[in-house]
């Protein structure tokens, strides 16, 4: 498979470079740019075609969402994942009108990143091998990304404050994906958070039953509790 070209549209300096280097953790994947700027990623845009763009919302100079419209008025075959801070049902709702292929809310982890890019790269590949098209596959296309964001719509509903659905299902996505046991600063560190975020995390699943929690013991004889998959999730 052709590697996916990126390009990255995100005003904060640190906060680009963190999410290049969770593209450089990802297999096939080729950043062509970074821009911080919306005329810097219209130029990208235009020299380098890239099959997706990793768009934040908020540029001193205006609003990814403007870029987001323009692109879709002017029918370009280029995809975005918007990644923001913006919580507005108002700006999902336009996300969604224009066609965004994911929303990831900031701030973001590598799980929910790589999670969304291996989707696109399978939703690129069946498209590529298509030739023709039965409802069925017509339905998966259209309806699969609704029924995710109302999965994920539902479990919010239900879930305790301070945890929110999808930083819980990139936790999950860790013990279930390496079934090994980490500790609340291991678990912070690879989806991107702060120890004791992880830990409100991990004390959620372990009241849930997915997770158990032991004490260890490190060189130095401090106590730590590291948490592994519940042996019925096994």
């Amino acid at each position: 498979m052709t590697p996916i070209k990126i390009v990255i549209a995100e005003d904060d300096p640190q906060i680009a470079e963190i999410q290049q280097r969770f593209l450089e953790r990802i297999n096939n994947i080729e950043l062509v740019g970074i821009a911080h700027t919306l005329q810097e990623a219209k130029d990208l845009l235009q020299v380098f075609h890239p099959h997706l763009i990793l768009l934040d919302i908020q540029f001193p100079e205006g609003s990814g969402l403007e870029l987001l419209t323009e692109l879709r008025s002017d029918n370009e075959a280029i995809d975005v994942i918007l990644i923001t801070a913006a919580r507005e049902a108002s700006t999902l709702t336009t996300a969604l009108r224009n066609g965004v292929f994911d929303y990831i809310l900031k701030p973001l982890n590598f799980s929910r990143l790589e999670t969304s890019i291996e989707k696109y790269k399978a939703h690129i590949n069946k498209l590529s091998n298509l030739k023709e098209v039965a409802q069925s596959e017509v339905d998966e296309f259209i309806h699969a990304k609704n029924k995710e964001l109302k999965e994920l719509e539902s479990n919010e509903e239900r879930l305790p404050k301070g945890i929110d659905a999808i930083t819980l299902k990139s936790v999950k996505l860790l013990f279930k994906n390496q079934q090994d046991a980490y500790t609340a600063e291991n678990v912070g560190k690879l989806i991107g958070s702060g120890r004791t975020t992880a830990r409100r995390y991990l004390e959620y699943l372990v009241s849930t039953n997915m997770l158990v929690a032991n004490i260890s013991y490190g060189t130095v004889g401090r106590p730590e509790r590291r948490y592994s998959l519940h042996e019925s999730e096994l």
